[in-house]
Formats: structure tokens, sequence, C-alpha cells
């Protein structure tokens, strides 16, 4: 009978993906070595290689993996079955709080996926797409009127470009918290400037 894994393997293993996409997020993919992913975990490489057996295995693992989340949460999300408005303001909450807690990830995700090698970039670029078709649902739902070939993708990518790229300027100990941001997204999206309230 074959050993089996330790009650702590998993949770090793997340903890080498967060560094690891820590050490992506802030050197590039190209320029991090698993010597300096083995440094940052305070493990031997040898041991590293116990967990994943590459550097590419962690990139592929850091950018499906944010994206399996997110394909996720946009089920959950519909299974709901809410009104058209909350639903999209759901959506908008729930993503805004999957991001403050994988902005590594979503950078990698943004940044590293030219580095996937094309079967897994398919896999990975597929699955982002129906993220962002289960966005543009959400929208059309509010706005049926504006269904059809032209508007819905670029008012979904509008709006996923309020909220993707927060994690370039939000700071944790910044004024405002990922929570309180994102009803004024959802605010702004829905009813331009004039509909947004300052958070209480």
């Amino acid at each position: 009978m074959g050993r089996g894994r330790s009650a702590g393997y998993d949770d090793q293993r997340e903890m080498i993906l967060a560094r690891a996409g820590e050490l992506f997020a802030n050197r590039g993919y190209a320029a991090t070595s698993m010597n300096q992913v083995a440094e940052a975990c305070g493990l031997s490489k040898a041991t590293l290689y116990h967990y994943y057996r590459d550097k590419y295995a962690l990139l592929v693992q850091l950018a499906e993996g944010h994206v399996q989340r997110l394909h996720a949460l946009v089920a959950e999300v519909e299974g709901e079955a809410l009104a058209p408005e909350p639903r999209l303001r759901r959506l908008i909450q729930r993503f805004v709080a999957e991001y403050a807690d994988a902005q590594h990830a979503h950078r990698v995700l943004t940044e590293d996926v030219k580095f996937l090698e094309p079967e897994d970039a398919r896999r990975v670029l597929g699955l982002e797409r129906e993220v962002v078709a289960g966005m543009a649902r959400a929208v059309v739902a509010v706005r049926p009127d504006l269904d059809g070939e032209q508007m819905p993708k670029p008012l979904t990518m509008l709006l996923f470009g309020m909220i993707n790229w927060m994690f370039t300027w939000m700071r944790p100990d910044g004024g405002l918290s990922h929570e309180a941001m994102a009803p004024i997204v959802a605010d702004l999206f829905l009813g331009g400037l004039p509909a947004v309230k300052p958070p209480i």
C-alpha cells in the first residue's frame, strides 16, 4: 500500500501557490526562479518539487484556479435566481470580494497568461470567455433593449475594466475597502456619476 498524503499536504500546496503568485505578480513569471519560490516558502528546492513539478505547473494552477473560482462564482449567483438589477449588483459584489483576496493571482492571469502553452491557454481562456458571457447575461437582463451583436460585450468589458484594475491602485490600508467599493462600482455602472453615493 502506498503512503498517503500528510494532513497538511493541501495547506502546504496552497501556501506555495500563494508565495509563487506574489513573486510572479511582483517580479513577473519569466524573472522568477524555483529557487526564489523555495526561498520565499522557507523550503528546500527538493521539497518544493514534491508539491509542484516545475514553475510552469505553478503558473497553470494560479491562472486556471483563479478563473475556475470566477466561473463558479457566476454559476452560484445565477443559481440564486435574483431579479435583474440585484443579480448584477450581486455579481459585482462577489467579483470585487474575490479580487480583494486574489490580487496576485489576478495579476498573473492578466499579465502572464501569454506564457501558457496552447492547450492550457485554450482551456483557461475558454473559461474566461464563459465568465465574461455570464456577466454579459446579467447586463442584458437589466437592459434587454440593448441585446444584440454590438452592445453586450463592450458594456461588459467596460464593467470589468472598473473591477479588474482596482488592484493596481487600491491599497489594503486605504480609505475605502473592497467591500465599500462594490456598491460604488454598481451605482456608477447602473446610474452614472449622479447615482454614486459615498459609503456610510
